[in-house]
Formats: C-alpha cells, sequence, structure tokens
C-alpha cells in the first residue's frame, strides 16, 4: 500500500464524501405513498382503520405538544405517541444530544468493554428510586418487563406471576403472559404460567400466595387501559403480603413514570411502596431511540449474574447504546431543570378539575380520572329518554362507539388528536406530552364542551357519524 493510498479516508470516515443517499428528497419524492405503502408492506388493517375513522391525515413536522399539516394548521397532541414523547417532539436539549454523540464518533457496543454512558444514566434513574441499586438497559417497554419476569422467576425459583385483571404490560410473548386483556393474548398460547388477580382485591392475591409458587405481582400503579387506580394502600398492603410469602413486587411504570401521574413514579403517591423490581421505557426515550430500563435491588442482579459463566446470561444487541443513553440522559436533566414533574402536577389538576366540573352539566359524561397528566373520561348510560335510546343503539352493536364518536370530532372539527382508552372501553385516555400548556388545556377543554354540546342535542354530523359506525361494528360481526 502507497504512503498516499494508507491515508486516504475510509467510505465511513467523517472526512468521506457524503454518498448518493438524500433522505429529504426520497421523502418529498414518494413521502405522498405512505398509506400506500403501508396498505402494501406493513400491517394492512392501520391504513382501514385511519381511512374509515377519517384520522387519515398527512402531518408534516411536529414541534413540542403539537403537529403541524402541509397548510400549516395545527393539530394539539394529547396521545403524545401512547405516551413516548413525554417531553413534546423534538426538543431542543435531546435533539443537540444526539447530535454531539454522533459527532463524537464513539466506539459504541464493541460488547467487550465498559462505556460510561449506561452508567451515569442508570446513577442518574437510580437516583429517584433510592432503594434500588441495579439497572438493566434493553430497547422497549415489552422488553423492560420480560427482563423483570425472567429475574424474578430465577431469585425466587418460582414459576408463576400474577398479574391484575385488565392489564397490558406488552405484547411478546413474555409480557403478553401477563396482559389481562383476551382480544391480545387469543391465538398465542401456551404463554408462561401466570394468574390473574383483581386489581385491588387483597383476599385474591393471599389465596394464590399461599400456594407457594409465586414469583411476583407485576401491576400498573395506574392501569393504562381505563385509567383505573390501584386503590388506596393496596400497593403497600401487597407488598407486605409478597415479601412475607417470598415473593417480589414489579412496578410497571412505563406508561406512568418519569413525571406521568404528577411524581416521578407513580407508586411514589403511596407512602412505604418500594417495589423489587422496576419498569421504564417510553418518555425515556426522548421520542427518539427506543429505549427501556429494569431497576431492581441488588441481591436480584446478584443472583441472575452469579458468576462470570453467566455474564451474558441476560443481554440485549442493542442495550445501553450510545444514542439511546444519551437520549436517557438529556429527558432527566431536561426534567430536572425545567420542573417537567411538578408542571405536570399542576397542569393536570386543573385540566382535570375543569373536566370532573363538567359531570354535572353532560349526562353521557360518567366520570373523570386519574392522576397528573395521566387522565380518563368515561361515558355512561344517559337519564333523557332520547339520548337513552341512541346510547342502546350503539351498545347493541359495539360497546366503545361513543366514545368513538367523541375522538374523531375532536380531530375533524377542532384538531386535537385523542385515543379510546382500550377495546370496548366507553373511555377516552388523554396522556398529552408533559409539556403541555393553560393554552393547550383551555383548547381542549373549549373543543371537549362543543363535542359534548353536540352529543347532547341528540342529532347533528355527530350522530350520523354514529350511525356510519354501527353499520361498520355489525358487518364485522
Amino acid at each position: 500500500m502507497t504512503t498516499a493510498e494508507s491515508a486516504s479516508p475510509s467510505p465511513s470516515s467523517p472526512s468521506a464524501a457524503p454518498g448518493d443517499f438524500d433522505l429529504g428528497a426520497l421523502l418529498a419524492d414518494r413521502g405522498a405513498e405512505r398509506y400506500e405503502l403501508h396498505s402494501r408492506y406493513l400491517n394492512p388493517q392501520l391504513p382501514r382503520m385511519l381511512h374509515t375513522i377519517g384520522f387519515d391525515k398527512v402531518y408534516e413536522r411536529a414541534e413540542g405538544a403539537h403537529f403541524f399539516d402541509a397548510e400549516g394548521h395545527d393539530y394539539l397532541d394529547m396521545l403524545a405517541g401512547f405516551g413516548v414523547m413525554g417531553l413534546g417532539r423534538h426538543h431542543p436539549v435531546v435533539r443537540k444530544a444526539l447530535h454531539d454523540v454522533l459527532d463524537l464518533g464513539l466506539a459504541d457496543l464493541t460488547r467487550f468493554d465498559c462505556q460510561p454512558l449506561p452508567g451515569l444514566l442508570a446513577e442518574k434513574l437510580l437516583a429517584h428510586s433510592p432503594h434500588l441499586d441495579r439497572v438493566f438497559f434493553g430497547n422497549s417497554g415489552t422488553e423492560a418487563v420480560e427482563t423483570a419476569l425472567k429475574f424474578a422467576r430465577y431469585a425466587t425459583g418460582r414459576p408463576r406471576v400474577l398479574y391484575c385483571e385488565h392489564a397490558f404490560h406488552g405484547l411478546t410473548t413474555g409480557s403478553l403472559s401477563v396482559n389481562g386483556e383476551s382480544g391480545f393474548r387469543d391465538g398465542f398460547a401456551p404463554l408462561l404460567p401466570d394468574t390473574a388477580v383483581p386489581l385491588g382485591d387483597l383476599d385474591a392475591l393471599a389465596r394464590e400466595l399461599r400456594k407457594g409458587d409465586v414469583a411476583a405481582l407485576i401491576v400498573e400503579p395506574i392501569q393504562g387501559k381505563g385509567v383505573h387506580e390501584a386503590p388506596p394502600g393496596y400497593l403497600r398492603a401487597a407488598q407486605e403480603l409478597l415479601h412475607r410469602h417470598k415473593a417480589l413486587l414489579i412496578a410497571d411504570e412505563v406508561q406512568t413514570g418519569l413525571g406521568r401521574t404528577g411524581d416521578f413514579y407513580a407508586y411514589q403517591h403511596e407512602e412505604g411502596v418500594e417495589p423489587d423490581l422496576v419498569c421504564v421505557a417510553k418518555a425515556l426515550s426522548g421520542g427518539y431511540v427506543p429505549v427501556g430500563a429494569t431497576l431492581g435491588r441488588d441481591w436480584i442482579f446478584k443472583k441472575v449474574y452469579s458468576s462470570m459463566d453467566r455474564v451474558l446470561v441476560h443481554s440485549a444487541s442493542f442495550g445501553s447504546n450510545a444514542q439511546a443513553m444519551a437520549a436517557g440522559l438529556a429527558v432527566l436533566t431536561v426534567m430536572e431543570d425545567e420542573q417537567v414533574v411538578a408542571h405536570a402536577r399542576v397542569v393536570g389538576e386543573r385540566l382535570k378539575g375543569r373536566l370532573a366540573a363538567l359531570t354535572e352539566r353532560y349526562e353521557l359524561l360518567a366520570d373523570v380520572r386519574g392522576r397528573g397528566l395521566m387522565i380518563g373520561i368515561e361515558f355512561g348510560r344517559p337519564t333523557s329518554l332520547k339520548l337513552r335510546s341512541r346510547w342502546a343503539m350503539l351498545q347493541a352493536a359495539r360497546k366503545g362507539l361513543f366514545a368513538q364518536m367523541v375522538v374523531v370530532p375532536l380531530l375533524q372539527r377542532h384538531r386535537i388528536l385523542t385515543q379510546v382508552s382500550g377495546d370496548h372501553l366507553e373511555v377516552i385516555k388523554l396522556i398529552p406530552p408533559l409539556v403541555v400548556t393553560d393554552q393547550d388545556v383551555d383548547r381542549f377543554v373549549e373543543a371537549f364542551t362543543d363535542v359534548m354540546d353536540d352529543a347532547h342535542t341528540g342529532g347533528g354530523l355527530m350522530w350520523d357519524f354514529g350511525r356510519t359506525l354501527i353499520k361498520q361494528a355489525v358487518a364485522h360481526r
């Protein structure tokens, strides 16, 4: 090799000439094919569903708690990517951290060294749960749950994991074993040994623990499906029962964690609760790089990783990658510097209070519940004869259609994105970015009031759409 050849840059070196790939040009050329591409190559039911309910929008860009279409119209995001966008979209601190970590050209994922970023992120995370000692980094919420299930079963030497009815926890095979929704589980058996117990039922928990084969109970302090909170005192009492029977408490904070409910973790609303394992993900990513984390007690980790022979007994190919760790560090720094948790608590209380006040005004509005910026709006059977007959028609066709009737005009008329909280539920779940403002709250409440006014007139476009939903529901039986 000549001196000139040895000095020439490699194709991947920073000084090499850029290739022909132009992402912006590709999107400009083929971005309009987005729904066709999904129909042809991905989940064909997604574009079909979006077309059916009129959610087939084309969003061009996003910032904070808002999307923007090609005409520059803004849409208020009350969904946050199912909770991923805790800091909203494209927070400048997180963006800068990712630019920085790419520009540093780190020797990442060598597999046989110890990079500083994972340790620094673990240290920062554990500061919010001082009773926990170690962290495993994966790539998603379901992977964080899988890790907790494996560690609990190995550490206790027991096979069975308890979960609460209507829980979610994830969709991979292990986490599906503790998923309380039959619609997700059907057709995927056999799963891990498991048993469902009602949320808040200590007697049911005690009965299962007496059988002596329970490794752990996994629980969402506030269930995402329906936004149901564990009753006061339940988590602490469950923890005491579990420990008495040498079983573990796993807190699934994948959606409720990192400030969502007005405390850093939702289990912290109840004094004395110290889970043995805690699962986090979603908002830790900053909305950019998938990251999940399982926090646990020292003795659990030392039992799993008990010798050098077991050093890789549980690992993840992309776990602890530099981009994910940088995003997580930036997210936690922003949360501290901008007092995001306190903001979520104050704004959430204001939003919940204003919505709860409407239950006296609207007979179709049954309940408003939740904590912080995780709020459930439940609809129920009205009292007036005219509305009762319309409600009965919807319920006979398919439970959950009225909630969908509210979600659609919120987007179509008011450019506000929300979601129905679960299949066959008359509940809308609000999980906006934690950076929503008082102005955003005003906008949502005004829009929701307009939609509910329309619903209570007993006519109009909203009920016309309801008839369309009834026809579709009956056709797909």
